[in-house]
């Protein structure tokens, strides 16, 4: 049987939050279409990408919304050419960088609307609205530049994502992005479609929401020798208070799962413990 993560049509508003809800629990991935992120925005947000990872190392350390991320080992490998975070914050991201003004803004009005579909979903999964909006989130680029010797080679190794929620723009030419499912345990790509992002359920929202949602294993894998381009916003988690799970997702067939936990205190813990794939969740077993 061919397995293919939920493609959910963001415009159908009838039963919208319950197919969120099931594409969380059965795969803890889903492909948004008609999702509000315009097209034009998108492509150009792409050639904002390329453009930033040309520029002089020198360049880069300069702006301060801009810095070279350190991807751990468990995280990359030596196919993945470079990732750069562009800003960081404790609302919607917004660069000011010293780049021409056209890419800045390209930059802005991207993470803010990644930021109002990353709410939308939120608000979906029956998370309360004004909460999220003190939740830290990151805007981070990738470019892998993949040369004939690194067909093969795995550009980002198996791994969830320690926050709530991922929404990605990956490469709609380049295919790459792998996901477990849930059920076989089998590596399924997920092909782009022209159009779609890619929304991944994290660590936090697996504590959150009791082991309701999957937090989903995936990697990126090279298949053909081609530059591939990838950019994610990560909603992370609460920066005062513990992720809980809601009385309302716990009876006495579904008992708390974990106990409250710290989302900075997780985080650290699964770099120590060498979690890629969550494990350190384990800590927090009720």
């Amino acid at each position: 049987m061919k397995y293919s993560a939920p493609v959910i049509d963001m415009k159908e508003s009838e039963n919208l939050a319950e197919k969120i809800v099931k594409a969380c629990e059965e795969w803890g991935c889903f492909k948004p279409v008609n999702h509000g992120v315009a097209i034009e925005l998108m492509t150009q947000m792409k050639a904002v990408t390329l453009s930033l990872m040309d520029l002089p190392m020198e360049v880069k350390q300069k702006t301060p919304t801009l810095s070279q991320a350190k991807a751990t080992p468990h995280q990359t490998s030596l196919a993945l050419s470079s990732r750069i975070l562009v800003c960081t914050t404790w609302a919607p991201p917004v660069p000011s960088t010293s780049f021409a003004l056209r890419s800045t803004e390209v930059l802005s009005k991207y993470a803010f609307a990644l930021y109002d579909l990353g709410h939308f979903v939120m608000e979906g999964l029956g998370m309360d609205g004004d909460l999220f909006e003190d939740w830290p989130c990151q805007l981070k680029i990738n470019k892998y530049n993949y040369s004939p010797q690194s067909v093969g080679l795995t550009g980002a190794v198996l791994h969830t994502d320690p926050g709530f929620l991922t929404i990605l723009q990956d490469d709609e030419m380049v295919n790459g992005l792998e996901a477990i499912h849930k059920i076989t345990g089998d590596l399924v790509p997920l092909h782009p479609i022209a159009g779609s992002l890619v929304v991944n359920a994290g660590d936090t929202a697996n504590a959150w929401s009791n082991g309701r949602f999957c937090n989903v294993k995936h990697r990126v894998q090279c298949y053909e020798p081609t530059v591939r381009t990838s950019i994610a916003l990560f909603v992370l988690g609460p920066i005062d208070g513990k992720v809980e799970a809601p009385p309302q997702l716990m009876d006495s067939d579904h008992p708390r799962r974990y106990v409250p936990l710290d989302f900075e205190e997780y985080r650290k813990l699964r770099t120590s413990t060498k979690s890629p794939t969550g494990e350190a969740l384990e800590l927090f077993l009720a």
